[in-house]
């Protein structure tokens, strides 16, 4: 059977890999066939496309805030010893997406000034796994489109902070944060190898923090700040009076994060990539982890296989344990 599309740097794409073919680039920069294209292709959820030349693939990343970007595609594979490990926070580590789809919900509702209203099924897809504002951004364009994405953040953060504080003092929504299956046993496991980690999240420090200081705590494993080798979240939302960080712009599928933890927090330069991986449930942390040149582990439960880029993966597990015996196998 022929694949859809060869990428270079990347390797065949199957028909079935949920990759969807196009004449041209979204913004219409680059078509197939035209000034050395060879094809065009984008992820299934549409928010990573490819451009394929002889020798060489930019991945363009898409915004919903306006500022998109482009990246070089690099080769990746995995070499022995294994030197670090990045993992994803929600869905990876922590089970708590559905916490954070209700959050989005909630603030919906406020803006509507409806207590009632509920989101659809078709929107999950499009309410998790990116940033807030893009979150946010995708419900006012359907629910309410005389609002803005500010209105909708004052919100959002109001009923965060309630939840959070809530969460913290050991009194918030009950089952909010779960530990992934097998999580204690996987992290010691790589501590007794020697292989440092690194956690590696596209959510505000306010809200990703929370999530594993309670998800350390029905472990018993301490305090998370001393555990992790290195800890990046997407810093703290810019708020009038105060300053907030860089987070909103560059959330997964950009690379930065993973970047940033990596060669910053670990200290790991670009050179020895190759004895990093790293671990996602979400189609936008596997194009992150592949355009900072690193090889991808998913995991399933996720939206890799909706997102269309399970192709994308070095490997594909069902649980942490598989991803654990891949990681012993050197």
């Amino acid at each position: 059977m022929n694949p859809l599309a060869h990428i270079p740097n990347i390797g065949p794409i199957s028909t079935g890999s949920g990759f969807i073919p196009l004449a041209q680039s979204s913004n219409g920069a680059f078509a197939a066939g035209r000034d050395g294209v060879v094809s065009v292709t984008a992820t299934g959820d549409g928010k990573v496309e490819f451009i394929a030349f002889e020798s060489r693939t930019l991945a363009y990343v898409k915004s919903a805030l306006g500022y998109p970007a482009y990246y070089a595609v690099h080769p990746v594979r995995i070499e022995r010893p294994i030197r670090a490990v990045l993992m994803d926070l929600d869905g990876t580590s922590v089970h708590s997406e559905e916490f954070w789809v209700w959050i989005i919900q909630l603030s919906i509702a406020s803006l509507l000034s409806n207590p009632r209203f509920e989101l659809e099924e078709a929107d999950l897809p499009y309410v998790s796994g990116h940033s807030v504002s893009e979150h946010l951004q995708y419900c006012i364009e359907k629910y309410c489109p005389d609002k803005t994405v500010e209105q909708a953040r004052r919100y959002y953060f109001e009923h965060t902070e309630c939840e959070m504080k809530a969460v913290l003092e050991g009194r918030g929504k009950e089952g909010a944060f779960q530990p992934a299956p097998g999580l204690k046993e996987f992290l010691t496991a790589l501590k007794e190898m020697d292989i440092r980690i690194g956690l590696v999240t596209s959510g505000l420090h306010q809200k990703a923090w929370p999530e594993i200081v309670s998800a350390f705590r029905t472990l018993g494993l301490g305090d998370p700040a001393e555990f992790y080798d290195a800890a990046i979240t997407a810093g703290f939302p810019l708020g009038r009076g105060a300053p907030g960080t860089l987070g909103e712009l560059s959330p997964k599928p950009h690379p930065w994060l993973y970047a940033e933890t990596c060669r910053i927090g670990l200290g790991i330069p670009f050179e020895e990539r190759s004895r990093v991986i790293g671990i996602e449930d979400s189609a936008a942390g596997v194009c992150s982890i592949r355009l900072a040149g690193f090889a991808p582990i998913g995991l399933a439960g996720g939206n890799i296989v909706e997102g269309g880029t399970k192709e994308l993966c070095q490997n594909y597990c069902q649980n942490l344990q598989e991803t654990l015996n891949i990681i012993k196998a050197q």
